[in-house]
Formats: structure tokens, sequence, C-alpha cells
């Protein structure tokens, strides 16, 4: 899909009242004077009411991936011990004094 057609679409159609369907869309666009190209973008879209124009363009574009209904994936078990093993949860002697990296490394 030609993004610069679809922009220029929606220069074209930034005068419309919004929500609009599609029948609506192309009537404003020919008394526009649209190209037969952006009318034919037009009849792409499907016949429904438009909420604004980034939703038509998204329509034309497909930018979204698309939408799955299926159950998503069960999460997986943890991976094991945390990150640093058990220094990460064994707390330090002295309360609020940052560790030695060389003494630490040494365990």
């Amino acid at each position: 899909m030609d993004f610069a057609a679809v922009a220029e679409l929606q220069v074209l159609l930034e005068g419309v009242p919004l929500p609009n369907e599609r029948s609506s869309l192309l009537r404003y666009a020919t008394h526009e004077g649209a190209s037969w190209q952006q009318l034919a973008l037009l009849r792409q879209l499907p016949e429904r009411k438009f909420d604004n124009l980034d939703e038509l363009a998204e329509e034309l574009i497909g930018v979204q991936p698309p939408r799955e209904d299926e159950v998503p994936h069960r999460p997986r078990e943890e991976s094991g011990a945390p990150p640093g093993g058990d220094s990460y949860t064994r707390a330090h002697p002295a309360s609020g004094r940052v560790r030695d990296l060389d003494a630490v490394s040494g365990d």
C-alpha cells in the first residue's frame, strides 16, 4: 500500500464530519474533486462507520497485526534461581552500605 496516497486521501477528507460511513466519505471525496485512485482507495473500505481519519488509514494500510481470538498461551514455569544466585536475596550485614564487589566475587 502506498503510504503517501493514503496520507493525501486523509488530507482530502479533513473537512468531512465524523463519524461517517464509507458511502458518505465517497460522496464527500467526489465533491472535493478526488482522483480516481483516491476513490478506489475509499471503495476498498468496509461499509461501516469510521470515527476518525486515522482509523480509516489503518484500515487501508493494515498497520495493526491481525486480531487473534484464541486463548493466550500459558505462562512458563520460573526459570530457576534469581540473577546472582543467593547473593540476590542475602542481605548485607551492614545495612545501607554498598557491598565490596571484590569480596562478593570470591563467594
